[in-house]
């Protein structure tokens, strides 16, 4: 067993190699593993063999992805329903793919496509299980890349998604053949039949299931504001209880049936794996089902004392299989989660004594969570940017409630299901548990509501709670030199002082939205947002991914009325608070606004702000023609925001354009019905940023308009390929770019990175703009 942290490590390293793919990979791999042979290095050579195993998983799991070439393209598949989700116009698909074909000729294969994840709108009645003949169009798996929030790439790749996209509805989708009657199916239908509370009923399916996809966006917004979310879902301490109850049960018959030599017989033992096993396989073996099922065996294992690893050793073994099996869970942060929380346990307890009587094991319980708390707190911060702070005292009474009643009592329900009286009196005991532990959860979060720091905040405070941590879990600290840390340390985290710009300063980020815009300016001590992005059909809106609700903006323009500039507007009313409102005053905003107009102007913080368009009666223009223009200055630095705003318009404004502009917002995402050569000669713009979407239908920023600004001498960026971009301007700022995905080795002339128009790169091939 000395070999568990070194498997461990093969298998992790043989992932990240995967992912980073040095050039020879295989060559080193192959030699490495012939030489160790050679030497009769064996324990070596398993290693390297394991690392080669590693490696290739997740090589093939790239070697799935979407090929760029058959992006928007139509690809005619058959594939089985693996998951369904309901969501506002539309069912979300996650789809195992059988076989798949590009109609169009002369196209690549897609015939490794494996999982893709796509929305149907105007569905039939779908079911999870069944075989359909689809025309999709998909992209390669990507997502908005804005700072500090949910990346939403890197949960495709972790979750083995190879495309996303969308079902057509020509040529008409086809059923090949209906779900399987299924033992979880037909559990899942025996619920509808017998339980008629809504509540009990979803978090029946959940914890007994793991059905997870029964639960409402209400539960999971509940269940995630008060850091309960692993309560719900099919978990470590689901699959330990259940084999925990099965060893208690064959224990107890063995030691009726062999009074003499109970402790010693193996089989409770084996039948508490079945337990394990079964109960994971009926939750549909889902990573975190999985992960649970394989730290529980060998957990089991460790207990049972038979030719048993230390915990140490059985924990680089878990970790070590659970990678080996599933690469991919290298990139979970659950993996990381429980492994941090055993981790922690096993240091803490390590050494000390059982816990005897009843007392003894709420101590030990209390114990345990008071220290899980803030390293778990720091963990999830670090994970997901956000705190539940009422989530230690919250666990420490639903953890035993749910674990040790509500878990048990639905198990038992459904080994009673053949009587249903005594299954219903079970489960309504369990919807009593269940609803008192809902009332309970509002309760405390109306009283501490989930915690979203600033970003600055987010190391500090982590940093802290790990550090206060440690201060409790290694031993030989005195009691004094631990309360007087930890105060030290918590005073310090909390107590930092935080970034601010100066007055005269202004700091541009152009958020990556998709196809729309949505631009962020911030002074010293006011907030400004140009337009609110688009709203898409299925009801989302990017914004509402960007930040915490209960934001103050001190005002939004909303440059005209086309969706994909005023789609948020609904979110920002209501989920955040703006002082004031401008628009052009043609279209109702459904707020109360101001209109834009040519010449208004104000000062913030030192910087100036003005309008230069629209003139007169908007209601007279052309829809695009109507956006707002505002032209912002900083130490002498100057940003331009066109909107829509076309040529004509831009006709009109040359002549006010006295000095160059640092920053230059292109007008309709790069369309050619904007930047005239006339317009690019008098704004002479060092930074042109191009606001579009990855793939967008409209070939934006168009090759012409890309070309006219590159022979300027103008930097391009374009938050499609660059995610949101932040510049700082003012007199003691620089204008240096960050973007949000930083391309190695990409830039021409000192940062200025190049780019260009699909449609431009590849011969133009449509009418695009």
């Amino acid at each position: 067993m000395g070999l568990a942290a070194p498997l461990a490590m093969a298998a992790m390293l043989g992932a990240a190699m995967g992912v980073l793919t040095p050039p020879g990979l295989f060559a080193v791999i192959c030699i490495g593993l012939l030489g160790t042979l050679a030497a009769s290095r064996y324990g070596l050579a398993l290693l390297i063999l394991l690392l080669a195993l590693s490696a290739t998983q997740v090589l093939l799991a790239r070697g799935s992805i979407l090929p760029p070439g058959l992006a928007g393209t139509d690809l005619a598949v058959t594939a089985r329903i693996s998951e369904l989700n309901d969501e506002e116009g539309s069912k979300r698909l996650r789809l195992s793919l059988t076989s798949c074909h590009s109609i169009e000729q002369a196209r690549l294969a897609c015939d490794r496509l494996d999982q893709v994840r796509v929305s149907w709108y105007d569905a039939p009645v779908l079911e999870i299980g069944e075989h359909w003949a689809l025309t999709l169009r998909l992209r390669p798996p990507g997502g908005f890349a804005n700072p500090h929030t949910f990346d939403y790439a890197a949960w495709l790749w972790r979750e083995g998604i190879d495309a996303t996209g969308y079902v057509r509805s020509a040529p008409a989708p086809r059923r090949l053949q209906a779900s399987h009657d299924t033992f979880r199916k037909q559990a899942l239908a025996y619920l509808e039949r017998h339980v008629s509370d809504e509540l009990s009923r979803r978090w029946l399916a959940a914890l007994t299931l793991g059905a997870s996809e029964r639960l409402d966006q209400e539960d999971w917004a509940l269940l995630n504001a008060s850091g309960t979310t692993h309560l719900m879902v099919i978990s470590g301490l689901h699959v330990g209880l259940v084999a925990a109850f099965m060893l208690m049960l064959a224990r107890g018959a063995a030691r009726l049936a062999t009074p003499q030599r109970w402790r010693m017989v193996a089989w409770p033992w084996w039948s508490a794996a079945a337990a394990a096993v079964g109960y994971a396989w009926l939750a549909g073996l889902e990573p975190p089902a999985l992960r649970a099922m394989i730290m529980t065996l060998v957990g089991l294992w460790v207990a049972s004392g038979r030719h048993a690893p230390g915990p140490w050793q059985a924990w680089w073994l878990a970790l070590a299989i659970i990678v080996l099996v599933d690469p991919l869970a290298l990139w979970r942060p659950g993996l990381w989660l429980s492994f941090i929380a055993v981790g922690l346990l096993i240091l803490a307890w390590q050494g000390r004594s059982r816990p005897a009587g009843w007392r003894g094991w709420c101590a030990a319980l209390l114990r345990s969570q008071c220290l899980l708390a803030p390293l778990m707190a720091a963990a999830v911060l670090l994970a997901f940017d956000r705190v539940a702070p009422a989530a230690p005292l919250i666990n420490l009474l639903a953890v035993p409630v749910i674990g040790s009643l509500m878990v048990p009592l639905g198990l038992a329900g459904w080994l009673l299901a053949w009587i249903p009286p005594l299954a219903e009196i079970c489960w309504w005991f369990f919807a009593i548990l269940a609803h008192g532990i809902q009332t309970s959860l509002h309760a405390v979060v109306a009283w501490s509501p989930l915690w979203h720091p600033e970003p600055w905040q987010t190391l500090p405070i982590a940093l802290g709670l790990i550090l206060l941590t440690a201060f409790w879990v290694l031993p030989g600290l005195s009691k004094a030199l631990r309360w007087s840390g930890s105060t030290l340390l918590m005073a310090l985290a909390f107590n930092l002082t935080p970034p601010t710009l100066a007055d005269g300063q202004l700091r541009v980020r152009v958020q990556d939205v998709g196809q729309g815009q949505l631009i962020e300016l911030r002074t010293s001590r006011h907030r400004l947002l140009y337009d609110s992005g688009p709203r898409f059909r299925s009801g989302f809106m990017p914004l509402t991914t960007l930040w915490p609700a209960g934001q103050y903006f001190d005002g939004v323009i909303v440059s005209h009325g086309d969706n994909d500039h005023a789609g948020g507007v609904a979110a920002l009313v209501e989920e955040h608070r703006v002082e004031r409102w401008w628009s052009p005053g043609a279209e109702p905003l459904g707020v109360p606004d101001s209109s834009c107009r040519a010449g208004e102007s104000w000062r913030w913080d030192g910087v100036a702000f003005r309008f230069l368009w629209p003139e007169g009666d908007p209601a007279k223009l052309e829809r695009n023609d109507r956006s707002c223009v505002l032209l912002v200055e900083a130490g002498g630095q100057r940003l331009l925001i066109s909107g829509d705003a076309g040529d004509a318009v831009e006709a009109r404004l040359v002549g006010e354009l006295e000095n160059d502009i640092q920053i230059l917002i292109a007008g309709h995402h790069g369309s050619r019905t904007s930047s005239s050569a006339d317009w690019v000669a008098a704004t002479r713009p060092h930074h042109v940023i191009f606001s579009a979407g990855r793939g967008n239908a409209h070939g934006h920023p168009h090759a012409e308009v890309v070309r006219r600004f590159r022979d300027a001498g103008s930097c391009l960026w374009n938050t499609a390929e660059d995610g949101a971009i932040t510049l700082d301007l003012g007199s003691a700022a620089s204008t240096d770019v960050v973007t949000q995905r930083p391309i190695p080795g990409a830039g021409v002339e000192g940062g200025c990175l190049a780019v260009e128009s699909s449609s431009y790169a590849g011969g133009q091939t449509g009418n695009a703009g």
